[in-house]
């Protein structure tokens, strides 16, 4: 069972936990997910099986899409509604006033990550630091927003479109537009509609997937390594050069048919199977292993 399925994460769940529970639905040897969602969220969840979270730092998408709900008036330790409520305040802003406020978020920042995070430091995750009351200094983390939409607001509260590069804390955002409009906020839900290549419509529950595997139908979600990394251009290699790629040995480029232009290329065996990434560096004169594919 090697390859990648996309799970609607629940709320409650830690992705840790709801990608240790499809590994044992699946019998999977190991399991990894991309990108972290906190317990409050929902919504996609890509899963990597076995030999196919070698490829997750590798997998081309990157940018992600999230709908909040946001909660002016209000903040909270963990800057979302579960958390210790640590002000309040009357909130007398328009739609325009709220609108342009989002807008200035668009582009490219600098963002701090919140002390309850999964951030480590010093070999710590910061949550855990947070949990003992202690705040330390952070790094800001280079951020992009590509998109920010508003819609549903109320007196109180709206609904916020986000797409982002990965790192980018939602919560953060929210209360960093609260702080702008001087009013305080928090996330008060949050459901990530793509990321890494996935949507919701590639989604399934952990209960479909149960249900999937009893009827002998996991191949309708499990999806091949090589599929998710459509992005990168295919070659194929002679035999005798598939052994040595596999083995880690480099490949020199003036003998590899297909090489076009330096980059990652998806590499295959003469009977299409899929041996891994390689990787042309720019002026190489052979093709480096970058990863090399273990069904298993």
């Amino acid at each position: 069972m090697t390859g990648f399925i996309c799970i609607d994460k629940p709320q409650g769940l830690t992705s840790f936990t709801a990608t240790n529970r499809a590994r044992a639905i699946l019998g999977a040897k190991k399991a990894g997910h991309t990108g972290t969602l906190d317990p409050m969220a929902t919504g996609v969840l890509p899963v990597a099986l076995s030999g196919a979270s070698r490829f997750i730092a590798l997998l081309p998408e990157h940018e992600k899409t999230y709908i909040a709900r946001v909660r002016l008036g209000i903040t909270t330790d963990t800057l979302d509604i579960t958390g210790e409520v640590t002000g309040e305040c009357p909130v007398n802003v328009t739609k325009e006033q709220v609108q342009k406020t989002v807008q200035s978020f668009l582009g490219e920042s600098e963002q701090l990550p919140p002390m309850y995070s999964a951030v480590s430091q010093n070999g710590v995750r910061l949550y855990e630091l947070a949990r003992r009351g202690e705040t330390v200094e952070r790094k800001p983390r280079h951020i992009r927003i590509s998109e920010l939409v508003l819609s549903d607001m109320t007196a109180a509260e709206f609904t916020l479109r986000v797409t982002c590069s990965a790192g980018t804390y939602i919560r953060s955002l929210a209360h960093e537009i609260g702080q702008k409009l001087g009013t305080g906020a928090v996330l008060t839900a949050l459901r990530r509609t793509a990321a890494n290549g996935f949507t919701e419509k590639d989604c399934v529950t952990l209960e479909e997937l149960e249900r999937l595997r009893d009827e002998n139908r996991l191949g309708e979600v499990l999806r091949p390594v090589d599929a998710c990394l459509s992005a990168y251009p295919a070659l194929t290699v002679t035999a005798a050069q598939g052994v040595r790629f596999q083995n880690g040995g480099d490949l020199l480029a003036a003998r590899v048919k297909g090489l076009e232009q330096a980059g990652l290329y998806r590499v295959y065996a003469p009977e299409n199977r899929f041996l891994g990434l390689g990787e042309l560096p720019e002026n190489g004169e052979s093709l480096l292993v970058k990863r090399v594919f273990v069904d298993g």
